[in-house]
């Protein structure tokens, strides 16, 4: 987007100043968003990697490294999200075998009412037995 304004400043004098434009453009993406896309990359290639995972500095001596505020709220983050996947999957779990149980249900319901079905009497149950 470009924007261009135009100011005329007046002195005391009533004599018109100088005209000053002023030129004002939006920063176009420098990052290539369906390339990105197309390669399975975040749009944002600073939101995951190295330099926002890993530390910033580290010890000689051995001592683990402190996580950043940043990190922690990522850790936390993906620990809910972890947990969420958990709970749901757990929860499909059971979806699937209730579905099973209610299929046999329905199935023995089904072989029952047919078996109850009124059967033949008199000389058409004799002629089944031979």
């Amino acid at each position: 987007m470009l924007q261009i304004t135009k100011l005329c400043l007046a002195t005391s004098s009533g004599v018109t100043g100088i005209a000053q434009r002023h030129f004002a453009t939006t920063a176009a993406r420098a990052i290539d968003q369906k390339w990105r896309a197309d390669k399975g990359l975040p749009e944002n290639p600073n939101a995951f990697g190295p330099l926002t995972n890993l530390p910033d500095y580290t010890f000689l001596d051995g001592r683990p490294t402190p996580l950043g505020s940043n990190q922690k709220k990522r850790l936390l983050k993906q620990q809910e999200i972890a947990t969420k996947i958990v709970e749901l999957s757990g929860e499909l779990e059971f979806a699937k075998q209730r579905y099973e149980r209610n299929k046999v249900a329905a199935a023995t319901e089904k072989q029952r009412i047919i078996e109850n079905k009124l059967k033949p009497k008199g000389h058409l149950l004799l002629q089944q037995k031979k």
